[in-house]
């Protein structure tokens, strides 16, 4: 089915971009999800339709990239809950998550398996170190690492996340010694299992980022895993010719929604102005979203269609039964 055609005017007007549930708090609203709190242990997680990119909010939202999100993390999750404690409760309804309250661990763990994106950026400036990790010379953009790195980042609540190295989280005592230990022994076991899911697929799981918290003294696998949002995908067929050839990857990820910025003058810098996403850009970005979800479930995504004039109703409902 050609995935175009579950896309019309009704479902570019009826994104979820903000929810309010009657009766509950003001959730707090991330770039991507509203996050309800249920008591003292639980979180309702709505994913929204927003999108971002430079971290910016995208002025308009993609139709059913929360769904999409949602069910894919989800299944990922599910892939990897015998490696780590995971959040996951329950999923009763496409854009909704409900999950264990942590408390989060204040660093996004981001692990490469190849010179790409932000990293290919700061080799290209001349610098061979990343995170306190030194690169090898004569590396070509988008060539695999002898073997996965980890290049931590802090978690700004504002602007960008700063780059930061596992010897001066230790220093700076952001996180315990003996946590961060089972935090970087868990993210690479979880991206070890990401790539072979991935692999059997025909995609290369480029780099990802990982949130952590911990429910009651344990170190709990939060947010969303391996989605488009988290991570990046190069198509495995051709891979090795492109590389040869120094051609651009085929890839599954958002990294074309920041492409497609930069040809639009706009990367996040002071002075820049926000551009509006097209209706037809939004479609092709609902389809990259879509094609990601049912390589790696190998299953078709259905959209169940949204009426937000009901919808916080709906949420209503489904929050009150936990």
């Amino acid at each position: 089915m050609d995935n175009t055609s579950q896309i019309n005017s009704k479902a570019l007007r009826n994104c979820i971009t903000k929810t309010d549930v009657p009766d509950y708090p003001e959730p707090y609203r991330g770039k991507v999800r509203d996050v309800y709190e249920l008591g003292d242990k639980k979180l309702g997680i709505v994913a929204s339709d927003r999108i971002s990119a430079f971290d910016h909010i995208m002025k308009q939202a993609i139709p059913y990239k929360g769904q999409i999100l949602n069910s894919l993390a989800a299944f990922a999750f599910d892939k990897v809950d015998e490696l780590v404690a995971t959040h996951v409760i329950d999923v009763p309804h496409p854009n909704v998550t409900i999950a264990k309250k942590c408390d989060p661990i204040p660093i996004e763990v981001v692990i490469r398996a190849c010179l790409t994106g932000h990293a290919a950026r700061v080799y290209k400036s001349g610098k061979r170190t990343l995170c306190g990790v030194v690169l090898p010379d004569g590396m070509a953009e988008n060539q695999k690492f002898g073997e996965p790195i980890l290049t931590p980042a802090t978690k700004a609540e504002e602007g960008h996340d700063e780059d930061i190295s596992e010897k001066e989280i230790l220093e700076q005592g952001i996180v315990d010694e003996n946590i961060w230990q089972e935090v970087r022994e868990k993210a690479f076991k979880v991206f070890e299992r990401g790539q072979q899911i991935a692999n059997k697929q025909g995609l290369i799981l480029v780099d990802t980022k990982y949130e952590f918290g911990l429910y009651n003294g344990e170190v709990t696998l939060i947010d969303e895993v391996h989605t488009a949002d988290s991570s990046r995908y190069f198509y495995r067929d051709g891979y090795e010719e492109r590389l040869k050839k120094g051609e651009p990857q085929k890839q599954l990820s958002k990294e074309f929604l920041r492409e497609w910025l930069m040809d639009h003058d706009f990367q996040g810098k002071k002075g820049e102005t926000l551009p509006d996403l097209p209706d037809e850009f939004r479609i092709k970005v609902y389809n990259r979203y879509t094609e990601l979800y049912e390589k790696l479930t190998g299953k078709s995504f259905k959209p169940t269609p949204i009426d937000m004039e009901k919808f916080n109703g709906e949420l209503k409902k489904i929050l009150d039964r936990y």
